[in-house]
C-alpha cells in the first residue's frame, strides 16, 4: 500500500482519464489523420504515468524534511519505505517510462521523439532537487508539465500522421488542444501558488523561497483572488462569445467550471487555515477535470 500512496494513484488517475478523453472523447470523433493504434495510445500511457509516478517518488524523498512539519501523518519514506528502496524504486519507474516512450517512438517512426520523455523525466528531477526552491521557478516548471499533458497527444499521435501540409481540421484540433493546455497551465499556476500558502510553515524552514514567504499571505490572498477573478471573467466571457450558439456547452462552462470558480473566489477572499486552502487547491483540480470533460463537445462542434 506505501508503494500505491507514493505514487500518487489519484494524480495518475486524473492523467490517464485526461488522455482518454483526447485520444478517445476528442481526436477520434474529428475523423481527422492520426498516427496511434490503441497499443500506441498504451505505451503513451505507460511512458507518461511511469514518469510521472518517479516524478512523485523523487519529490518525497527530496521533502522527508518539510512534510514532516506540512503533512507528517503523509510521510513514506524513511517510515514505510526505506530512502535506498524508494531511489531503486524511481529508477524502476523512470526506466519503464522512457523505454515505453522509445519503443513508441520507433514504431510511429520517430525515434527522435523520446527525447521528449527524457526531458521530462530531467525535469522532474531538476524540479525536486532544486527548481522547487525559487521564487517561482518550481510554480511554472510544474505547470508546464501538467500542460504536456495534453501536448503530447500533438506530438505523438498528429505530428507522425501529417503528410504534406497541416489539414484545417488537424489545425483546428492542435490549436483546441493547446488552448485547453493553456487553460490547464494557468488553472495549475494558481494551484501551485495555494499549496505554497498552505505549506507555507514548512517550506520557512526548509529555507525555500515562495510567493507567501517573500509577500506574506494576506498579499498572496489578494493575489490569488485577482488570479481567480480574472479566470472567471475568461470564461464567462469565452461561453457568451464562442459558444452561444450552443446553449448546452454553454450551460456546462458556466455550470461546472465557471460556478467552481467563482466559488473558489469567494472562499480565498476569506481564507485562513490551512485546511482552508487545501480545500481551495481541490476545488482548481476539479476544476481542471470538469474543463477536459468538455472537450468531446468541441469534437461535436468542430464537425458542425
Amino acid at each position: 500500500m506505501a508503494y500505491l500512496k507514493i505514487i500518487r494513484p489519484n494524480n495518475l488517475l486524473l492523467l490517464l482519464l485526461v488522455q482518454s478523453i483526447l485520444k478517445y472523447g476528442f481526436l477520434e470523433p474529428l475523423g481527422i489523420p492520426l498516427a496511434m493504434s490503441g497499443f500506441g495510445f498504451g505505451l503513451l500511457v505507460v511512458a507518461t504515468l511511469c514518469i510521472a509516478a518517479a516524478g512523485n517518488v523523487i519529490n518525497d524523498i527530496q521533502d522527508v524534511g518539510i512534510d514532516t512539519i506540512n503533512k507528517p501523518d503523509n510521510v513514506l519514506v524513511g517510515r514505510k519505505i526505506s530512502e535506498k528502496t524508494a531511489y531503486t524504486f524511481y529508477i524502476v519507474l523512470n526506466i519503464l517510462g522512457v523505454v515505453a516512450g522509445f519503443v513508441l517512438a520507433n514504431r510511429l517512426g520517430h525515434p527522435g521523439l523520446a527525447a521528449v520523455f527524457i526531458i521530462i523525466s530531467a525535469l522532474l528531477y531538476s524540479y525536486a532537487l532544486y527548481l522547487k526552491t525559487i521564487l517561482l521557478v518550481g510554480n511554472l516548471t510544474v505547470s508546464f508539465l501538467v500542460a504536456m499533458g495534453l501536448i503530447v497527444l500533438i506530438i505523438f499521435d498528429m505530428y507522425p500522421a501529417i503528410t504534406t501540409e497541416l489539414m484545417d481540421s488537424q489545425n483546428m484540433a492542435a490549436k483546441t488542444i493547446l488552448w485547453y493546455a493553456g487553460s490547464a497551465f494557468y488553472l495549475n499556476l494558481v494551484r501551485e501558488i495555494v499549496k505554497d500558502v498552505q505549506d507555507i510553515n514548512g517550506d520557512k524552514k526548509g529555507g525555500r523561497n515562495t510567493l507567501p514567504i517573500l509577500l506574506g499571505r494576506n498579499r498572496v490572498r489578494n493575489i490569488l483572488f485577482v488570479l481567480g477573478v480574472f479566470m472567471l471573467l475568461a470564461i464567462l466571457w469565452f461561453a457568451y462569445d464562442f459558444l452561444y450558439q450552443f446553449t448546452w456547452v454553454a450551460a456546462y462552462f458556466v455550470f461546472l467550471i465557471a460556478a467552481p470558480v467563482l466559488y473558489f473566489c469567494i472562499k480565498v477572499f476569506h481564507a485562513e487555515s490551512a485546511t482552508d486552502y487545501k480545500m481551495l487547491s481541490t476545488v482548481l483540480k476539479l476544476t481542471m477535470f470538469t474543463g477536459v470533460c468538455s472537450l468531446p463537445f468541441f469534437a461535436e462542434i468542430l464537425n458542425f
